[in-house]
């Protein structure tokens, strides 16, 4: 008998994992980077045009939010995922060897080319691979990862700059993201039933796969209707987010006249909270479900709870300058925020499980596009006022309409029956 650590289903989460760790790894080190001397000789910017670069990225990254989906739903996330993987391996590779503002955007944009299906189709691979009891601590477990790379990138890419320069850290990790997209091309399957290593006991608790000849069409409109909520609520928490993740070295360096070490520390501290969030909202959210079988307060109310909850987090740090005080309220309000991300991409599972790799990129197009607009206000409001805590008003404003607006989400009426 195989240990049921090392099952199938297993494996393929714990690729899963090691996607979403390697796809933050190589979208956030820019802003470690970006904070280094050996970068700010080659590149000396205005905070706005660092801005531009951090959103640069989510130009191509929201373009492909919908269709990635789409042909994640269409071909199989088999497919699908190895040539995403490809594309941004290449595309961090190359950031490691541009000259010049252009290539460095266009880097960024290819970037966002290769990542922008990715979590889409994660979640398409995920509504066949895992049990509807699973969803929650899936989709949790899976971004606690992406919250670990963010916790360890700045300061291994700070290391990774001090020993191998700044390009040479894009390199190295862009060519671990190869070996990544060749180990999912050769182990994963779109169906579960065609994989050599699955057990009839995994097979019995999956959810009855859909072959392609019997895949029906996308119903865009009706579809759109349901997610659009969804959609805005994740626009609310993906500004917070893109600000955290984007220009967190950066703050603790200028607000606190700290070296890149040191402010790398102290944003990898922040991120470490952020784990602990995606692992326990995740695991609460199923274990809610599965006590009071009701989708609403295992899905809709946790987000709306933990959005006001990050709100109230983000308040100390507007009037007390204490390090150690912000550090603990930017960590209690990255918990908060990502508390809401197990139960936030299950919802489109729930919603509509076969066409969730669309529905998740609906989602997700909130996130994006939050990716675009809050780094650049972010860079502008600091160049006009020379204030680095004021743009976190505006994460305080949209927690509290996400918080609200969470209430039009409907996870517990399937598309079918609408």
């Amino acid at each position: 008998m195989r240990p049921k650590l090392f099952r199938a289903t297993n494996v393929v989460l714990a690729l899963l994992c090691v996607m979403y760790f390697l796809t933050y790894l190589d979208r956030v080190n820019i802003s470690t980077a970006m904070a280094s001397n050996q970068f700010l000789k080659e590149f000396p910017l205005t905070k706005t045009q660092t801005g531009f670069i951090f959103s640069a990225f989510a130009y191509s990254y929201l373009l492909f939010q919908i269709s990635g989906g789409w042909v994640a739903d269409k071909f199989g996330p088999r497919l699908a995922l190895t040539i995403c993987g490809v594309i941004w391996a290449g595309a961090t590779i190359m950031t490691g060897l541009v000259h010049g503002l252009t290539m460095m955007v266009a880097a960024r944009v290819a970037l966002g080319f290769g990542e922008g299906a990715t979590f889409p189709t994660a979640t398409r691979a995920m509504s066949y691979w895992l049990p509807k009891a699973r969803r929650g601590y899936a989709q949790g477990i899976t971004h606690a990862f992406s919250r670990l790379g963010n916790a360890i990138t700045p300061a291994l890419v700070a290391l990774l700059i001090a020993a191998i320069s700044w390009r040479g850290s894009f390199i190295l990790v862009g060519a671990i993201s190869l070996f990544w997209a060749l180990a999912w091309g050769l182990y994963f399957r779109n169906d579960p039933n065609q994989h050599k290593a699955i057990t009839q006991e995994e097979i019995a608790t999956l959810p009855a796969y859909t072959p392609k000849k019997d895949q029906v069409k996308v119903p865009w409109a009706p579809l759109g209707l349901r997610m659009f909520p969804v959609m805005a609520v994740y626009f609310c928490y993906g500004w917070t987010l893109w600000l955290f993740l984007t220009w967190m070295p950066s703050f603790f360096k200028n607000e606190y006249n700290f070296d890149l070490q040191k402010s790398a520390l102290f944003a990898s501290g922040v991120f470490f909270f952020g784990v602990a969030g995606d692992t326990l909202g995740g695991i609460v959210s199923d274990r809610l479900f599965e006590k009071t079988k009701d989708l609403n307060i295992a899905r809709r109310n946790l987000v709306a709870v933990m959005m006001v909850l990050c709100c109230i987090s983000l308040f100390p740090i507007l009037i007390i300058h204490n390090v150690t005080v912000v550090l603990l309220a930017l960590g209690a309000a990255f918990f908060c925020a990502e508390f809401t991300i197990g139960p936030m991409w299950a919802i489109p599972m729930d919603i509509a499980p076969k066409f969730s790799g669309t529905a998740s990129g609906m989602m997700n197009t909130g996130s994006a596009l939050a990716a675009i607009v809050s780094p650049v206000v972010f860079g502008y409001i600091v160049d006009k006022t020379g204030h680095w805590t004021w743009p976190f008003v505006g994460s305080m404003a949209l927690m509290l309409f996400g918080a609200a607006l969470s209430f039009a989400m409907h996870p517990d009426r399937p598309l079918s029956e609408s």
